[in-house]
């Protein structure tokens, strides 16, 4: 236990600083896993929105400091890449019914 007033306000602090950064990690969660959700069940509209409102999430979790730079790079790159490969994959199928059988 902290003895001097400035070790028991650091400690008020760091509890402060943790609730906020577990709120701000949840937050990031959350957007991110719309993100897959929304992959896996084939919405490329509806991913492609949820993709652009977790990487303003991520890069504010970097500003926050609850991220490292070089995290939310890698984890918007890999949404990224899902999300362009469902887009992909959906006009391929399109372009395969449009064209006639013969």
């Amino acid at each position: 236990m902290a003895n001097y007033p400035s070790a028991k306000k650091r400690i008020r602090q760091t509890i402060k600083r943790t609730m906020r950064n577990k709120a701000r990690r949840s937050r990031i969660r959350t957007f991110v896993r719309k993100v897959e959700e929304a992959i896996a069940r084939g919405d490329y509209e509806a991913a492609r929105e949820a993709f652009v409102k977790a990487e303003s999430e991520l890069r504010r979790g970097v500003t926050k400091g609850v991220l490292h730079i070089n995290t939310a790079a890698r984890k918007i790159s890999r949404l990224s890449k899902k999300v362009k490969a469902l887009g992909q994959q959906l006009a391929a199928r399109a372009a395969e019914q449009q064209q006639p059988a013969g």
